[in-house]
């Protein structure tokens, strides 16, 4: 009877250093456009006009 705990145990392992491996992955990547672009980052916040605000009524 196969050793089903053990099977286990390899799958889980492989997995979290496939999951390891694609986080360096991105973290890397992101390094190397952050050293090469001095543009900053395009966020934008989300807040209300004025306008939109006040034409709502209260809940």
């Amino acid at each position: 009877m196969p050793d089903y705990q053990a099977l286990y145990f390899s799958m889980f392992h492989a997995c979290e250093q496939a999951i390891s491996l694609l986080i360096a992955a991105q973290q890397q990547c992101e390094e190397l456009y952050l050293a090469e672009t001095n543009e900053p980052l395009p966020f934008s916040l989300l807040i209300p006009d004025d306008a939109e605000t006040k034409s709502r009524p209260d809940p």
